[in-house]
């Protein structure tokens, strides 16, 4: 009503009400939207923001700066430096922003255009300064994420650790912050759970020995990647003070059984154990299944050393066991994966990938004792049959999940089998099995009425009847079908008719795939938001044009190798889709103009004329 602001009336609505609303909202569109109401709005819009994540952003310490005035509520804070964004420089325009931080953001874009190349680096990296601001700013803070941050020192560590008392997990993924920071850490964060250690050079047992001295007491998660000076003497100071540790990934060729066994037998409460320890051998693996009866998960990568005796020890002790990976583990066999099926019958998730000694046997085992199966992955195994997917199919009816890769024995008896058996299939994931064809897919598209993620890269003897079948019998969001060559329009357009929920698609190098898929895509897929045209030669600018008009949603488009796209199919896109985030096409296609319009967004592909 006119006049009236029944909504701002704190006796009726109080703030409180107001911001567990706005925390309610899933979308930053929405939650933006909001504070654009009224100051009132505004204020508490601020108040409700939980977590800030961070790219590289141009001058990030001065960023962070902002964002501590403007968001005193932030309990979570991420910092990747891989990732890149756009500066919103135009915060320096409105009322009420600081003028010595708009003023440093505008100074940097001038830096960026004007200065060396090392200064330009620097400038966009967080320093010591900016992790100071962090702690000044989010006197909250719970958890800190720190992702390739090099800049950042153990004097920056030691801010965050002396004022943000409630930190509960921190990730220094590939920071130099060396054992100073950790000791700074263990000396005054007493409540923190969880640490990332990956790719963290210069640490030593020293730095490692002090943290978990200091807080110990309440890990339940340690991550350790790359770390040349982090020894076993580390690990037996973790076995001796973490008794709460529930989680324990490792990844380091100076790590040996004597560490391994060290937390086992004193991390009783180990639920998760992932280890790429090329030294660690059947000894530590025995200990881990004689000591560690809680493990949940167990995931083993590049084992060259052990032998079926692990998995036998783990199939005896472990019986809480929901998921399994084996990757690259030479040695082991139908023997090894037969004793963690029949001890381990809670078994969930397993993944197999390039064990060259399981079979179609091992397989079996599991289809019969694992019943409760929900997720497979079989990835280069070469001597897996149909006969165990069939198995599977009869045996583990709950199964939501299979991904197959380079599966040379297995083909459309398999497939068909899952489809009648495994009904709640949800996604289906197949790369490189040349015997999977039309017959298999079409007994998904009529069984498997719950699929939504289908992919089928690189299956020759795929075609666009198997396409119609899946489009009449499922509701993908999900398709992927780059290099199915006998794909064609028809298939397509089936998909375009049947799946109305469609959000992602790539339709990489279909050489017969054309406009008329690309004009029933813009009729039919309106929630359409990423999709691959790379390598698609009859596609052109008409279709393109047709499917950007419809496809308002669109956020990511790749066109690379497209001969009939040009530029003005380019400059459709951007001018089309105002949600578009990301397009990969060659760069002699992209217009002055229209790369001035596109900003950040587009990516080049460059290649040779």
């Amino acid at each position: 009503m006119r006049g009236r602001d029944r909504i701002n009336q704190i006796q009726i609505l109080p703030d409180e009400i107001i911001i567990e609303i706005f925390r309610q909202l899933e979308s930053k569109s929405s939650r933006d939207a909001c504070a654009l109401v009224c100051k009132r709005w505004l204020r508490l819009e601020r108040l409700s923001r939980l977590t800030l994540r961070i790219g590289a952003s141009g001058c990030p310490d001065a960023l962070v700066r902002l964002l501590a005035r403007r968001f005193v509520n932030v309990r979570n804070v991420f910092i990747d430096e891989r990732l890149s964004i756009s500066l919103p420089v135009q915060l320096g325009r409105r009322r009420g922003t600081d003028h010595s931080v708009a003023s440093s953001l505008s100074i940097h874009s001038l830096a960026e255009t004007n200065g060396s190349e090392d200064n330009e680096t620097e400038s966009y990296c967080l320093s010591d300064a900016g992790l100071a601001a962090v702690a000044a700013g989010f006197a909250k803070l719970e958890n800190l994420s720190l992702i390739w941050c090099s800049n950042v020192t153990h004097v920056g560590l030691r801010s965050i650790a002396e004022r943000c008392i409630s930190l509960k997990s921190l990730d220094l993924q590939g920071c130099y912050v060396g054992d100073q920071g950790l000791a700074a850490v263990g000396e005054f964060s007493r409540q923190l759970e969880d640490l990332n250690l990956r790719f963290c050079e210069g640490l030593t047992d020293a730095g490692l020995i002090k943290l978990v001295a200091g807080c110990g007491n309440t890990l339940k998660s340690i991550s350790l990647a790359a770390c040349a000076k982090v020894t076993d003497t580390s690990l037996e100071t973790v076995g001796s003070h973490c008794k709460s540790l529930e989680s324990l990934s490792l990844d380091s060729e100076f790590i040996h059984d004597k560490g391994v066994l060290a937390v086992a037998q004193g991390c009783r409460q180990l639920k998760f154990l992932k280890l790429q320890c090329i030294n660690v051998t059947d000894d530590a693996l025995q200990g881990v299944g004689t000591c560690c009866l809680s493990l949940e998960l167990l995931a083993l990568y590049s084992f060259q050393i052990f032998t079926d005796k692990s998995l036998c020890a783990i199939g005896k002790g472990c019986k809480q066991l929901k998921s399994l990976t084996l990757n690259d583990c030479t040695f082991l066999s139908d023997k090894g994966l037969e004793a963690v099926a029949v001890g381990c019958s809670r078994l969930t998730h397993l993944e197999v990938n390039g064990c060259h000694n399981i079979g179609t046997y091992g397989l079996e085992s599991i289809a019969r004792s694992c019943t409760h199966l929900s997720e497979l992955a079989l990835l280069y195994c070469q001597r897996i049959g149909n006969f165990a997917l069939s198995e599977i199919g009869r045996g583990c009816k709950f199964l939501q999940a299979l991904h197959l890769v380079d599966c040379a024995s297995i083909g459309d008896e398999a497939i068909c089998s899952i489809a009648r058996g495994c009904c709640n299939l949800k996604r289906l994931h197949i790369r490189r099995c040349y015997e999977v064809g039309n017959k298999g897919i079409i007994a998904v598209g009529e069984n498997c009425k719950f699929l939504t993620d289908l992919s089928l890269r690189f299956c020759d003897r795929v075609g666009d009847e198997a396409l119609v079948a899946i489009a009449e019998g499922c509701s993908l969001h999900h398709l992927n079908v780059s290099g199915c060559h006998q794909i064609g329009d028809a298939g397509i357009i089936a998909i375009a008719r049947g799946c109305p929920e469609l959000s992602y698609l790539d339709v990489s190098v279909l050489q017969d795939l054309g406009d008329m898929a690309m004009v029933e895509l813009g009729e039919g897929c309106p929630l359409l938001r990423d999709i691959v045209l790379s390598h698609c030669r009859r596609i052109t600018d008409v279709g393109l044009s047709h499917l950007v008009n419809k496809c308002t949603l669109l956020e990511t488009c790749h066109m690379v190798y497209c001969p009939g796209i040009t530029a003005a199919g380019v400059a459709t896109v951007i001018t089309s889709c105002t949600n578009m985030k990301k397009v990969l096409v060659e760069k002699w296609k992209v217009s002055p103009r229209t790369k001035r319009r596109a900003g950040s967004i587009i990516s080049y592909l460059c290649v040779d004329l």
